[in-house]
């Protein structure tokens, strides 16, 4: 296996190695000569033998909430929704020394042609109108997930951890005002250029499905704002997929509420995880600067 710079996942390498062969083993595949596509906050590998992509999922993740998942992809497989497939004759998620484990099928991608944020338009606009299936969906909480980050950051200064703790107290009372101007309904939660893939057929699937909940369809839309602006996208950029989508969501008066929150949780996540991805530091503190200094067209380098 091709071997990252840090632990994939928030886990050693010889541990992902050994329960990537455990759950292949489990199910009759071959995990000897795989490939790590992704290794952030879950371990992605591409096995040689077959295409498919196994996903480790870090200790202590819900065996409940990736069950959830599973059961939503299928849900939205029989719908005819655009999503990364699992793999199918496979029982999900097999469970390794309590890593959910959960094996997808590969689509390959082209080198010269990432997703752009226009091709999200249509299968976000699907999802915002399909009705709820019959699974518990959390409530979408961003303050929820900043605060819950900000109790386990260890690497920032106690000035740092005050200014991000008074920065959530003012928006959350901001975000008590805002009207929303979509009807609420089933959202990803974390739509962006990395977590939607090519189909292979001219078209764009969302994968990624372990931030979907309920919740307004403006957080998915500033979701992908932001990441157009934060990471060096040309305003033409969000332009094309707010024209696709057919709502900008820059001109709504809820705007720079629900991005500030949405870059705030972005900086938390990213400062929590840092004990185990400690080259990520130095651009989390950047951020955090920026923040301080309201810098809204600052470029954030991708962690």
């Amino acid at each position: 296996m091709t071997e990252p710079a840090s632990a994939p996942g928030g886990f050693p390498q010889r541990t992902m190695i050994d329960i990537l062969h455990r759950a292949c083993e489990a199910v009759g595949l071959d995990g000897n000569g795989a490939h790590l596509l992704r290794g952030h906050t879950n371990a992605v590998v591409l096995l040689d033998s077959v295409p498919i992509v196994v996903k480790i999922a870090r200790l202590g993740t819900s065996v409940a909430e990736v069950q959830r998942t599973v059961h939503l992809v299928q849900w939205l497989t029989d719908s005819a929704f655009p999503t990364a497939p699992l793999h199918p004759g496979i029982a999900q998620p097999q469970v390794i020394d309590g890593h959910p484990v959960t094996f997808w099928t590969y689509l390959p991608q082209p080198d010269d042609e990432p997703v752009t944020a226009e091709q999200l338009a249509k299968p976000l606009s699907m999802l915002h109108t399909l009705t709820a299936p019959n699974l518990v969906l959390p409530a979408h909480d961003n303050v929820r997930a900043i605060r819950s980050s900000l109790a386990k950051i260890t690497s920032l200064s106690s000035p740092e951890i005050a200014f991000l703790e008074d920065r959530t107290t003012r928006l959350e009372e901001d975000l008590e005002h805002v009207e929303f101007a979509l009807p609420g309904g089933l959202i990803q939660g974390d739509p962006q250029h990395r977590n939607a893939l090519h189909d292979g057929g001219g078209g764009v699937v969302l994968c990624d499905w372990d931030t979907v909940c309920v919740g307004q369809p403006e957080w998915d839309l500033v979701t992908i704002e932001v990441h157009c602006r934060r990471f060096g996208y040309p305003p033409s950029h969000y332009h094309a997929f707010a024209t696709a989508y057919g709502f900008d969501v820059r001109q709504w008066p809820g705007y720079s509420t629900l991005r500030d929150l949405r870059e705030l949780r972005m900086v938390t996540t990213n400062a929590r995880k840092t004990h185990h991805a400690p080259g990520s530091l130095h651009e989390v503190r950047q951020r955090v600067e920026g923040l301080r200094g309201e810098d809204h067209e600052r470029t954030w380098n991708i962690l």
